[in-house]
């Protein structure tokens, strides 16, 4: 499945008990469609010590969020927005670019290759 934000991607978050805040995307899930964003959905786990392995305690860990529920925030203009896509053909070289839908200015290129002749 191919989703409109990447690792690394700044988002706002839009439901849940974080609603409004704004991270970093650690980690993204295909298969499942969900996303870790950093210090965001956090949970305490009770974990139990193992010997000479780990220490036991209560661990706070981030729980996957689903990514409908983040929106990418736009690193030109710095708003929330949704995310576009754009092919553009010049010289031979064909490239696609995801671009946000408010400042419709580019976001970064999503791949570059040089067009077939036949």
């Amino acid at each position: 499945m191919a989703f409109k934000i990447k690792r690394g991607d700044k988002v706002k978050v839009l439901a849940g008990k974080d609603r409004g805040k704004i991270s970093t995307v650690e980690f993204l899930d295909s298969k499942s469609g969900k996303a870790i964003v950093k210090n965001i959905n956090i949970a305490k786990k009770h974990v139990k010590a193992i010997e000479g392995r780990r220490e036991g305690g209560i661990y706070e860990i981030e729980l996957p969020m689903p990514i409908s529920k983040v929106m990418l925030v736009c690193p030109k203009c710095e708003k929330p927005t949704r995310v576009g896509f754009r092919i553009e053909e010049k010289d031979g070289v064909v490239r696609k670019y995801r671009y946000c839908k408010k400042c419709n200015e580019n976001i970064d290129l999503v791949y570059e290759k040089n067009k077939v002749k036949r």
